[in-house]
C-alpha cells in the first residue's frame, strides 16, 4: 500500500492510530471565482475498490479522488491480503494468493464499506467477518437489507456483539425485493450476485448514477448484468471475473457544492469534470431560484446577477433531488430573498448540521411534519426532517464543530459569507469526502488558515 493510503488510514482512525483534530480558520473574502476540476466521487471509488478484489488480475481506477475514504478502504483491503497501489489520480488493485476473510475490528464504525465486503469474501474464502459499519450520523442505514439478501442467496449470517459473521459453501441466485431502494443494499447484492450460481433479480433497486457506474465496472470485469425498467436489475452469475480498467465519472455532489459556493458568495465558479447529465435536477432547481447557467461539454457555471429567489425542495432517490445536495442548498436558501422549505425524505437525521448553521446566524427552523412535498415515510415519526429557512440572513463568524462530511462543506459556505472570522473544527470530515478542499477553496479566493 502506498504512503498516501497508509497516511489516510492513520488519519481517519484505526487501532493505535493517531487521532488529530483538523481546524480551519476562515475569513470572508468576497465573491468566490475561478475553476474547479472534480475527480471521481467518494461514493463510487471505494465501491469500485471492493469490486476489484473479485477479479483475477489487476484492476485500475483512473480519475480517482484524493480523499480519506480511499486510504481507509485501501487499508482494509490490505488487511484482507489485497494489494493496493495509489498514485496521483490512479488506484491499482489486485488480490493476493491468499485472502484473509476477516476485516479487523479496529475498523469498526469508521465507514460503510466493510459490509460490502461480505459477499466477495464468501466467494473468495467461504467465510467472512466484518465489524459493524459507521459513517456520518445522518440517520438509520440498517444492515438488515444486506443480511436478508445474503441469506436469500444461501449464506449463513450471524449478527454478533462485535460484527457480522457469514459462511457459505456456494452462493446462488435469488429474487430479492428491497423494501426501499437502498444504495448500499443494491451494491451488496450486485457484488455478491455476479459470482453466484444462477440468476438474481433485484426488485426495487437503487438506480443512482454511482450504482449504475459500479454495474458497468463489473460488466467490464465479465459480469452479466441487465438494467431494466421499474427499478429491476437482473444478474446472471459467472464462474470468474477478470481485472478491468475504468475512468471514474465526476463527483456530482462536489460539482453542485462548488456551483453553490459561487452563487452564495455572489461570484462564479466554473466546474470541470462533471457532465450535465449527472446534475439535471440540480441545475433546474438552481435555475428556478434565479441562477443563470452556461453549460458546455467540458464545464458548467452559474451566476445570479438578479439575486436569488426562495424555493421549496424535496429530496428523493434518483432521479430526484439528491439528499447530499441539500446541505449546500440550505445555506443558499439563507441568501435568497424570502422563505424557503426543505423536505428531507431519504435520511431522517440529515438536518443534524442545522445547529452549527444557526450558531452562524442562519435563520432555520426544523419540523417533524412533512413540509414542501407529499407525506414521506417519516410522516408519523418524531424525526425532524423538514426545515423552513428565512432569507436574506446576515451571517456571523463563529466557532463550530462539524458533525459530518456534507455538513462540513455547508459550514465553509456559511463562513465564506459571514461577517467576521469563523473557526471550523472537525475539518477531517470534509477531507474524507472532497478532493483537496483546502486547495480548491484557496484557489477560488477564500482566505483559509490551518490551525494546529
Amino acid at each position: 500500500m502506498s504512503e498516501t493510503a497508509k497516511g489516510n488510514a492513520a488519519h481517519h482512525g484505526g487501532k493505535g492510530a493517531p487521532v488529530r483534530e483538523e481546524v480551519w480558520q476562515i475569513e470572508p473574502s468576497g465573491p468566490l471565482r475561478g475553476d474547479v476540476h472534480v475527480r471521481g466521487s467518494k461514493n463510487a471509488v471505494s465501491k469500485h475498490m471492493v469490486a476489484a478484489m473479485l477479479g483475477i488480475g489487476p484492476s485500475t481506477l483512473h480519475n480517482a479522488p484524493e480523499v480519506g475514504e480511499v486510504g481507509l478502504t485501501a487499508a482494509m483491503l490490505q488487511a484482507l491480503g489485497v494489494h493496493v497501489e495509489i498514485s496521483p489520480g490512479e488506484i491499482t488493485i489486485e488480490r493476493g494468493a491468499e485472502i484473509r476473510p476477516y476485516v479487523p475490528e479496529e475498523y469498526t464504525g469508521l465507514n460503510r464499506i466493510p459490509i460490502l465486503m461480505l459477499g466477495p469474501l464468501l466467494h473468495l474464502a467461504g467465510e467472512a467477518f466484518v465489524p459493524f459499519v459507521g459513517g456520518d450520523p445522518i440517520g438509520r442505514r440498517p444492515v438488515n437489507y444486506h443480511v436478508d439478501a445474503l441469506r436469500a442467496m444461501g449464506a449463513e449470517v450471524e449478527v454478533g456483539e462485535n460484527g457480522i459473521s457469514a459462511k457459505a459453501t456456494r452462493l446462488h441466485g435469488a429474487r430479492i425485493q428491497l423494501p426501499y431502494p437502498s444504495v448500499g443494499a443494491t451494491e451488496t447484492i450486485l457484488l455478491t450476485a455476479v459470482l453466484a450460481e444462477g440468476k438474481t433479480v433485484i426488485k426495487g433497486a437503487a438506480m443512482e448514477p454511482e450504482v449504475v457506474e459500479l454495474a458497468l465496472f463489473l460488466q467490464r470485469m465479465g459480469a452479466l448484468i441487465e438494467l431494466n425498467p421499474d427499478r429491476r436489475i437482473v444478474i446472471e452469475g459467472v464462474d470468474r471475473l477478470h481485472g478491468a480498467s475504468t475512468r471514474l465519472a465526476g463527483d456530482r455532489i462536489e460539482a453542485f457544492s462548488y456551483l453553490v459556493a459561487g452563487l452564495v458568495t455572489g461570484g462564479e465558479v466554473r466546474v470541470h469534470g462533471c457532465h450535465q447529465d449527472r446534475l439535471v435536477t440540480a441545475i433546474t432547481t438552481l435555475a428556478r431560484m434565479g441562477a443563470q447557467f452556461t453549460i458546455t461539454d467540458e464545464w458548467l457555471t452559474a451566476t445570479a446577477p438578479d439575486g436569488l429567489r426562495p424555493a421549496a425542495v424535496q429530496t428523493d432517490t434518483h432521479p430526484g433531488f439528491m439528499t447530499d445536495w441539500q446541505t449546500p442548498l440550505v445555506v443558499l436558501f439563507t441568501q435568497a430573498d424570502g422563505m424557503s422549505v426543505l423536505h428531507e425524505t431519504v435520511f431522517e437525521n440529515r438536518l443534524v448540521y442545522v445547529p452549527a448553521l444557526q450558531k452562524m446566524g442562519c435563520e432555520i427552523e426544523v419540523f417533524a411534519q412533512c413540509l414542501g412535498g407529499p407525506a414521506c415515510r417519516y410522516h408519523d415519526t418524531d424525526a425532524k426532517h423538514s426545515a423552513v429557512v428565512r432569507g436574506v440572513s446576515k451571517l456571523r463568524g463563529a466557532d463550530v464543530t462539524l458533525p459530518d462530511i456534507r455538513a462540513g462543506f455547508s459550514a465553509v459556505l456559511a463562513a465564506a459569507v459571514a461577517d467576521g472570522t469563523s473557526t471550523l473544527r472537525g475539518v477531517n470530515h470534509i477531507e474524507r469526502g472532497y478532493h483537496r478542499p483546502f486547495e480548491q477553496f484557496t484557489s477560488l479566493g477564500l482566505k483559509i488558515k490551518r490551525l494546529t
